[in-house]
């Protein structure tokens, strides 16, 4: 995953993603497109930045019973995409069976995409996950065990946040990716975010990939606070 930037594409429709992109013709950018914007526009968001040169993170979280799983995972394989995602609390049976899907579905010669598993989400709290999930150890731990299953599946890595990238690369090895979203400069809001870092704390982490969203995507200058994200990122600038 070469330290890469990963830009959220949190927009409605793809009249917005195009707006936004206008101003990064002729670069290739790492993007995710989650939810909001695949249900929206559909496959045809997928293949029109495929087009344009851009890598992708299809961010769909899929949980389900390991059979459905298998053969969304076999359609979203033929969409060329860079990463794509499942929830861990799904179970080790279900993620092998995404795994599976991939690679059912990815064309002969081709490399199927990175599948990973997101663990607890980042506006998740401690307080929170105790209470509602009722699950008693600490929320590392239950981030630790999630990112083990993981491991077991056969998947490349999992969604985390900064504060336990570290201790997932000390237990199950540095080539397990982990892709940390809730990564915020310090002059920026917080936002709906409970465990958020800083790039730099991130980067001393050894996380594998940061997603950023609306740093980038609504700020008055995009293509301007990109080149400072990716200058932060990769420790250019102090």
């Amino acid at each position: 995953m070469d330290n890469s930037l990963i830009i959220a594409l949190d927009y409605a429709n793809a009249a917005e993603v195009d707006q936004f992109l206008q101003p990064f013709a002729g670069k290739e950018l790492f993007v995710k497109v989650g939810m909001e914007l695949f249900y929206q526009e559909g496959p045809s968001i997928i293949h029109r930045l495929k087009e344009s040169g851009h890598r992708i993170f299809l961010d769909l979280k899929l949980h389900d019973i390991p059979n459905t799983v298998y053969s969304a995972m076999k359609g979203l394989a033929r969409m060329n995409c860079d990463l794509v995602n499942v929830h861990a609390a799904g179970g080790k049976e279900m993620m092998a069976a995404a795994l599976e899907g991939l690679e059912a579905g990815t064309a002969s010669g081709k490399k199927r995409p990175y599948c990973i598993a997101v663990t607890q989400l980042t506006s998740t709290s401690e307080e929170q996950m105790k209470r509602e999930q009722l699950i008693g150890v600490s929320l590392e731990e239950s981030v630790l065990r999630y990112a083990s299953l993981t491991k077991e599946a056969g998947l490349d890595g999992v969604v985390c946040s900064a504060w336990e990238a570290a201790s997932i690369r000390e237990k199950i090895g540095a080539d397990f990716l982990s892709v940390c979203p809730g990564i915020r400069l310090s002059s920026d809001s917080v936002g709906d975010q409970k465990r958020v870092a800083t790039p730099e704390f991130a980067r001393k982490a050894g996380v594998s990939a940061i997603v950023v969203g609306r740093s980038i995507t609504r700020s008055a200058d995009p293509l301007k606070s990109y080149e400072h994200w990716m200058e932060v990122w990769k420790g250019v600038h102090q």
